[in-house]
């Protein structure tokens, strides 16, 4: 880790024309080590689950397993494999069911990894629960119920105390145990800074949606209170700020398995920074998949139903038909030769209408043309003033 920080620090030099760089702070983001990886267990998948998921995923983890109910020996074992940075312990609404998420903790004792434990569920545990892991000497972190009542989602309390726990326990991954000797500001995950930026870009420009086409993963970031008509049929509650991670989407490391949804023929693997015209034309067109795939995996659509009174439409999902703006960020968005044209076609996927997102021709498009809105993400935390203003200077159409 300190041999990359360390190259980076030297070609900023470089960039600037100096010997070398001095600072008062740094930060820094990180998916080093595969990322924030997390499993998350509540007792309803439809609520508390999807609730803890959606709190997770939008604070930049990598859901790499999930329960409702009560905890198994079969489940025990997989969390064992899965060997995870934090595991979320969630589960039941404030007053309401205390056996199942108590159950689910004593369980989670039984675990021989030592996993940090999060508890954002029934607030009447949170005694007990804290007495049980001090007792048996393990790491818990307790916030306030993800899932307070039925169809209200909480989610910030628990993304924050998400970053604070990678923060603190980011060290104990494979290769960073020198971390803490460089930077010494803030640590978040890196897609999770990517949300803040977001949530920054949002304030001043309005509602959006954010594509970050990578390697490994394609993550759609979006930030909007969604249209009211739209929430008076909804049928579950969605975050205001919700990002989902698409693992089969990659340019590099899922390059086959997104050929192989896309319908295209790949002999050749594309290499991490495509050169060629060749490499290029295949990026783009890998790219334009991605997208597409990801943005319709992402966004809400209409159901309809039928009863004695005639058909019913309900709105299932993320409303995002109140978007404004389509930003690009990530690798192949902004340094693709295409990337503009990629966009474009993002903007025009609701050939119908059937899906909850803008008419087609109503999206203006940004792009994060320095590659920072990670960065700024993080910086934001310690530099808000700052960082906004760096949002609106780079982040442009």
């Amino acid at each position: 880790m300190s041999i990359g920080l360390d190259a980076a620090k030297a070609d900023l030099a470089r960039l600037l024309g100096v010997l070398d760089v001095t600072y008062d702070r740094f930060l820094a983001t990180s998916s080093a080590a595969g990322g924030l990886r997390m499993t998350v267990h509540g007792l309803v998948y439809d609520m508390t689950v999807k609730a803890g998921q959606e709190a997770a995923l939008g604070a930049g983890a990598r859901i790499i397993h999930a329960t409702a109910g009560k905890l198994s020996d079969f489940d025990l074992a997989d969390i064992e494999r899965a060997n995870p940075n934090l595991i979320m312990l969630a589960g039941g609404t404030d007053f309401g069911d205390r056996e199942v998420a108590v159950y689910n903790a004593q369980r989670l004792l039984l675990l021989s990894v030592a996993s940090p434990v999060i508890y954002c569920g029934n607030i009447q545990n949170h005694g007990i629960v804290k007495e049980m892991f001090d007792k048996a000497g393990r790491k818990l972190y307790i916030t306030e119920n993800v899932y307070p009542r039925l169809d209200e989602l909480n989610v910030e309390p628990v993304r924050r105390l998400i970053h604070q726990a990678f923060e603190e326990n980011i060290t104990n991954a494979a290769g960073m145990e020198n971390i803490r000797k460089i930077v010494d500001g803030t640590i978040m995950p890196t897609p999770g800074a990517v949300m803040e930026a977001a949530a920054i870009l949002r304030d001043i420009a309005g509602d959006l949606v954010v594509i970050d086409i990578g390697g490994a993963t394609t993550d759609i970031h979006s930030v909007t209170d969604g249209d009211e008509d739209v929430a008076a049929i909804q049928t579950t509650p969605e975050p205001v700020a919700k990002r989902t991670v698409e693992g089969d989407l990659g340019l590099y490391v899922s390059a086959q398995s997104l050929a192989n949804l896309a319908g295209i023929s790949i002999e050749n693997l594309l290499p991490p920074i495509p050169s060629t015209p060749a490499e290029l034309a295949l990026a783009a067109e890998m790219a334009e998949h991605a997208g597409k795939i990801a943005m319709m995996r992402h966004v809400g659509h209409f159901r309809h139903s039928y009863n004695p009174k005639g058909r019913q439409t309900h709105a299932v999902g993320k409303d995002l038909t109140a978007v404004k703006y389509l930003v690009a960020t990530g690798g192949a968005l902004t340094r693709l030769p295409a990337a503009r044209e990629i966009m474009e076609k993002f903007a025009k996927i609701n050939t119908n209408s059937s899906i909850l997102f803008p008419k087609v021709d109503n999206l203006k498009i940004l792009t994060d043309r320095s590659y920072i809105m990670a960065s700024l993400g993080v910086l934001s935390r310690e530099y808000p003033t700052e960082a906004r203003a760096l949002v609106e200077k780079y982040v442009k159409e």
